[in-house]
């Protein structure tokens, strides 16, 4: 199993950066989580976005889904003709708020670019050779991270959340763990998002085998960030950037 960076920004991205958008690929499997401003560019530069079999949205922050208009212009007017529905995936109610922004006609068009279905916490969706399984974690309601399996391999994405037990049973086993870690520790508690320090502290408590941390303010300072999740996770930490690529294995290698 195979993961890309294409966004890795919170809220707001910085030149060469985009926000929320990672690319999990297995054999011919091809899914993208979340699809934030500017993911649809960078996909580009590494995959045929007509390829992909799934996008799943993990909650209602446009950072984290805005890009699913361009997406849909995309498929709407391809060059031979309008694609297949893509399949979409996330939060109940998010794919009708969507279309408030848009004419009669683009919602029209919008409903016929995706396939869309609700997420529901702890049920599994197989998407080709993976499975997701949506947990609902603590920040706009709701909010779910995401743990995909495949080739005996498991990624956890947090997505965006608090510190607690929500997160901590999501992540638990983790080979890797894609940790949100938005704010500076000094900012700790005053939004529903994660501290480098708090995401080491998860990925030690869960026994994640890796731990990457992304959704990262673009002026945080990222040195001090890797110093204080290493410190609390007691291993390597990586800052995602975008087109980082991650190979994720089991521990027995299967």
């Amino acid at each position: 199993m195979r993961l890309t960076v294409l966004g890795a920004a919170a809220s707001h991205a910085a030149a060469g950066q985009a926000c929320a958008g990672h690319l999990v690929e297995s054999g011919q499997t091809r899914i993208l989580m979340d699809c934030g401003n500017g993911v649809l560019a960078n996909a580009y530069r590494v995959v045929d976005p007509y390829t992909l079999d799934a996008v799943v949205v993990t909650h209602d922050h446009p950072d984290h889904y805005v890009d699913l208009y361009s997406l849909q212009s995309m498929l709407r007017y391809a060059p031979e003709g309008p694609s297949a529905p893509l399949r979409l995936l996330m939060p109940e109610g998010l794919f009708d708020r969507m279309q408030c922004l848009l004419s009669e006609r683009g919602a029209i068009e919008f409903r016929e670019a995706f396939h869309a279905s609700v997420l529901e916490d702890g049920v599994g969706v197989r998407i080709g050779d993976l499975v997701v399984t949506p947990h609902l974690v603590d920040h706009t309601d709701p909010t779910f991270a995401l743990c995909v399996e495949g080739e005996g391999a498991r990624l956890v994405y947090t997505g965006d959340t608090a510190f607690g037990d929500q997160v901590l049973r999501a992540a638990r086993g983790a080979d890797l763990l894609l940790a949100e870690a938005t704010v500076p520790e000094r900012y700790q508690g005053m939004s529903p998002h994660l501290c480098a320090r708090e995401a080491g502290e998860i990925a030690h408590l869960a026994g994640a085998g890796a731990l990457v941390l992304t959704h990262v303010w673009p002026t945080n300072d990222r040195e001090a960030m890797a110093r204080e999740a290493a410190a609390a996770y007691g291993g390597d930490v990586r800052i995602a950037t975008e087109f980082d690529v991650y190979d994720i294995t089991s521990p027995g290698g299967n």
